[in-house]
């Protein structure tokens, strides 16, 4: 039975969740820092969490999941609303994003999807190394080198580098990056991923990542 993660300070919100999640095991924390403890314990599979607790606060949880694992998926809940707190949130390395009030059908249907698509990442073998030009990619320890200098990627920008470089010179349309960064597209916009490629050009040069105006984008050595 998989280990889901709730970490929300409204103890009401996660006593509605359990109700809906009956089909895993949930591990509850009120606070940043007791759901840092339950990951230093417990295996979690899936972690649902809000952005404004005390002592660690969403944001900084989630970074400390992912500098863990870029692989448990993790689903925002939380009463900031604006499309820049959900960019934010997307950034740093959540999966899925959802504002307060919620359906908790909806949450239910997520976690389901989420889980789904972790099992099947799981059961795809894939090189464990992608090398175009000067750039590789070590899909196993999640690490991008140049010319083995190593360079710090975040979650979505490791995720679109990975699709470009599995593909080289093949165009790829926003839709189908939204798709394979992120599982809620509506959670990003074309100024979002216009950001992330232009970081990912300053990190690794400017002359990898071809613009193709009205399509998308490519990657060339």
């Amino acid at each position: 039975m998989p280990n889901i993660l709730i970490a929300d300070d409204e103890k009401e919100i996660i006593r509605l969740l359990k109700v809906y999640l009956n089909d895993y095991n949930v591990l509850e924390a009120n606070d940043g820092q007791q759901a840092l403890a339950i990951l230093n314990s417990e295996p979690v599979d899936l972690a649902i969490v809000d952005i404004m607790m005390p002592k660690i606060d969403g944001y900084q949880l989630i970074t400390k999941i992912r500098e863990r694992s870029n692989y448990i998926p993790v689903i925002i809940i939380s009463a900031k609303v604006t499309l820049s707190d959900r960019i934010v949130g997307m950034d740093i390395g959540a999966d899925d994003y959802i504002t307060k009030p919620f359906e908790p059908l909806e949450v239910q249907a997520k976690v389901r999807a989420q889980l789904r698509r972790l099992s099947a990442s799981e059961k795809v073998t894939k090189v464990e190394t992608i090398t175009v030009g000067d750039v590789t990619l070590n899909l196993a320890e999640c690490t991008v080198c140049k010319n083995g200098a190593t360079i710090e990627l975040t979650k979505n920008e490791f995720k679109i580098l990975e699709l470009l470089m599995n593909s080289p010179r093949r165009v790829f349309t926003k839709d189908q990056i939204y798709e394979y960064a992120w599982y809620d597209s509506d959670a990003v916009d074309d100024n979002a991923i216009r950001v992330i490629i232009s970081r990912l050009r300053d990190k690794i040069g400017d002359n990898h990542i071809k613009t193709i105006r009205g399509l998308g984008y490519r990657y060339e050595e």
